[in-house]
């Protein structure tokens, strides 16, 4: 194989100056992703918090972190890489996150408020 050819082949290596995570990096990640979705798991299943209010916030801010956990650990991101397009997209799913959480208690709230009220099967002749 001659040089030229050589250079050539060395060139489709998948090092383009993007930095890959290491299999520590990935377990942490899976390790936090998995405490992040059991701890409001347990919280709903078990009735801790007296609160749904409380209960609801608390999970959406676990859902929030675990954005955050995917987005270091598994995209990768941080400011400092491809010229600050990176903090741009953190930006924009920050954006994307706050209005579909907002939207979606917003429509859960009208939801609860505007159904029907439950028959009290006592008062029934």
């Amino acid at each position: 194989m001659s040089t030229k050819a050589k250079a050539g082949h060395d060139d489709h290596h998948h090092d383009e100056g993007h930095a890959h995570g290491s299999l520590q990096s990935y377990l942490i990640g899976f390790g936090l992703s998995v405490v992040l979705t059991a701890v409001p798991f347990w919280l709903v299943m078990t009735g801790v918090l007296d609160s749904k209010q409380t209960t609801g916030l608390i999970i959406m801010a676990f859902a929030v972190i675990q954005i955050v956990v995917h987005m270091i650990f598994f995209l990768h991101m941080n400011v400092r890489s491809e010229n600050g397009w990176t903090m741009m997209a953190l930006i924009f799913t920050l954006v994307l996150v706050i209005i579909t959480l907002t939207g979606s208690l917003w429509v859960m709230y009208h939801l609860d408020t505007n159904m029907m009220p439950a028959m009290d099967m006592s008062q029934m002749p």
